[in-house]
């Protein structure tokens, strides 16, 4: 599926299709919005009928040289939705300028990042997760070997100094750290606390692991862990398949980001 840089870039005419109002429960709030060409689809006003309804007309528009529509949808059993809400969905077709405003506005988007300290398995197992969030994934490890073999898409940094990346990271970046080496490990998770602006610092391992942290970042370092998370992905109770802990690793980052800034969950992950 392309994104909608992709879309917005390409030479394909395109009709951008937004919510403009809400009535009740709707799966998507005000302002969620796709950008439609004849073959190709990027971003989501909720699925189900609601959505393809507006798809449909969206493709229609682009065959028959239509310009603008507005679609006021009820969400109910008649269309197969159960939400009981309503939504009004305006459709315009973008020319040059609006097709530039609407590039730049996603260029300027801030998306937080999330840096992860380590591309074993676990780290590549959240990377893989991560790239269907609304995040910059930042993949970062001393070995060339790991690296390559990171999911396609993720941003990687090869580099004998990870904690430069922690210490040139944006306020409010989220920082999990799963190297393969425990002394790394928590020279980076000091580095990540000391910081005192992370949205989210995890660190793999065990209680015991952690406990040993923060005997180390008190006696060493003079620094507080409570704000510390680790072990990671908890919520898996104990199941340690790189791929459960990852999805669990994901869901706690999303709820820091969340409540760091309600925004930040309400950016769309495909643009």
């Amino acid at each position: 599926m392309k994104g909608a840089r992709d879309i917005l870039t390409g030479a394909a005419s395109v009709i951008h299709a937004r919510i403009a109002r809400v009535q009740g429960s709707s799966p998507r709030d005000e302002g969620a919005e796709m950008f439609v060409t004849a073959t190709a689809l990027a971003g989501t006003i909720g699925g189900g009928q609601a959505e393809w309804q507006t798809l449909t007309r969206a493709r229609d528009m682009l065959a028959q040289g239509g310009m603008r529509a507005q679609l006021d949808i009820a969400l109910g059993p008649e269309i197969g939705q159960c939400c009981g809400g309503r939504v009004s969905v305006e459709l315009q077709r973008l020319g040059e300028s609006q097709r530039a405003a609407h590039l730049a506005r996603i260029e300027n988007a801030q998306r937080p990042h999330l840096l992860i300290l380590g591309a074993g398995h676990v780290g590549r197992a959240l990377a893989q997760v991560a790239l269907t969030l609304p995040w910059r994934v930042i993949l970062v490890d001393t070995r060339a070997s790991e690296l390559a073999l990171v999911p396609e898409g993720v941003d990687t940094r090869l580099t004998p100094l990870p904690e430069a990346e922690i210490a040139n990271a944006p306020p409010a970046s989220a920082y999990v750290v799963t190297t393969h080496d425990h002394g790394l490990d928590f020279l980076l998770t000091l580095a990540a606390l000391r910081r005192n602006d992370a949205a989210y610092v995890g660190l793999i391992g065990s209680a015991t692991k952690r406990a040993r942290f923060e005997r180390f970042a008190r006696d060493t370092a003079g620094v507080s862990s409570e704000a510390l998370i680790c072990p990671i992905g908890a919520q898996g109770l104990g199941d340690k398949r790189p791929e459960v802990i990852a999805l669990m690793t994901a869901q706690e980052i999303f709820t820091a980001l969340r409540k760091l800034s309600p925004d930040v969950a309400a950016t769309a992950a495909q643009i």
